[in-house]
């Protein structure tokens, strides 16, 4: 029996993914959360197979989440769903480990028989989204920079990222003033706009 943990903020989609899942004779729904760091507890109390995870969650995103998944349990495969097919996600979501990779649309078919392959130790990847992601331009932020502008896109001013990352509020405005210049922004809320437009944060 595949052992099934799903993460989506929406309790209707959440609800019926998880009767959908539990039609399947060898899947099981092990653990449902609607917050992203809510994930990794659930994970470890319950051992999941696989962890079907939207990507835009409360607490911390998906891709997050699939990262600390990766370390803590790596036994546990990581499927991530996603409404909007920013290349940039697909490329964060490989770097932390992501085993699938499907558009929320996806036939249901298609995403349980994504379930059994991931568990079989395949990677699943949307062809329309990888092609996305080779035909985009890299990412030009450094990590320290893409962290900078996650805080401010997250509403932080710079003497609380400052304070949140120890680091000087000079630093932090060289790095916002960095970040600003190399996405050729107006200004840092114009460099947000343009990096999660990207799918860089």
């Amino acid at each position: 029996m595949i052992k099934v943990l799903l993460a989506e903020d929406q309790r209707i989609l959440l609800e019926a993914l998880a009767a959908l899942l539990d039609l399947e004779v060898d899947l099981t729904v092990v653990a449902r959360v609607g917050r992203g760091d809510d994930i990794l507890p659930a994970a470890l109390e319950h051992t999941p197979d696989v962890a079907v995870l939207d990507i835009d969650l409360p607490g911390i995103d998906g891709i997050t989440a699939a990262a600390e998944l990766a370390e803590r349990l790596p036994a546990c495969r990581t499927i991530i769903l996603t409404a909007l097919s920013r290349p940039g996600h697909l490329r964060r979501a490989l770097g932390a480990g992501v085993a699938g990779f499907l558009p929320k649309d996806s036939d249901p078919v298609r995403l349980v028989a994504a379930i059994r392959d991931v568990v079989a130790g395949e990677r699943v990847v949307d062809p329309r989204l990888a092609v996305a992601a080779l035909d985009a331009p890299d990412n030009p932020l450094t990590s320290r920079e893409t962290e900078v502008l996650r805080l401010i896109a997250s509403g932080a001013e710079p003497a609380q990222v400052a304070a949140e990352l120890f680091l000087s509020h000079g630093t932090v405005r060289n790095y916002l003033a960095s970040a600003v210049s190399k996405l050729n922004a107006r200004n840092r809320m114009d460099a947000v706009r343009i990096a999660t437009e990207a799918g860089w944060l």
